[in-house]
């Protein structure tokens, strides 16, 4: 099974609160609203923060907000600050070192097209697809008549 981490899954939730809400939170508020512990709050805002994702204002008014529009951040920067490069194996992650079969193996030129799908999908998901700026509420959109939106949910 391919899959992002749990960490990961929850840093796209904490964005997600943070593009909807269009201001500064604090970890405390971001904890509360996620149900993410604050712990796991804190360290994943460090490190968005370090990756120039989120910004950090200090002070009485402190807390965390987007460092650009959510139109503007991709799913794949927020993998890529948390997983590293996207790369479904290690053989077609640039830099590293090839595998002891790379000079026999069969597969390695079918794997760098799909992990560049992967990435191109990713990359262009930008993270206000997953906060939209409205919930459903009209009586068309519970009979299942509204566009499909994407959702992430902590796991």
């Amino acid at each position: 099974m391919i899959r992002m981490s749990k960490l990961t899954d929850y840093a796209i939730v904490l964005l997600a609160h943070l593009a909807r809400t269009g201001h500064t939170l604090t970890a405390q508020e971001l904890a509360a609203r996620s149900k993410v512990p604050l712990p796991t709050v804190s360290k994943l805002c460090k490190e968005l923060s370090k990756a120039g994702i989120v910004v950090s204002h200090r002070g009485r008014r402190g807390g965390y907000g987007l460092a650009r529009p959510a139109e503007q951040i991709s799913v794949a920067q927020i993998v890529e600050a948390l997983e590293g490069p996207i790369a479904l194996t290690q053989c077609v992650q640039p830099g590293l070192q090839s595998c002891d079969i790379e000079a026999t193996c069969l597969a390695k030129s079918s794997w760098d097209p799909v992990s560049r799908a992967i990435h191109g999908a990713l990359q262009n998901l930008p993270l206000s697809a997953i906060a939209p700026d409205r919930v459903p509420a009209g009586p068309a959109e519970a009979a299942g008549s509204a566009p499909i939106t994407i959702g992430v949910h902590a796991s």
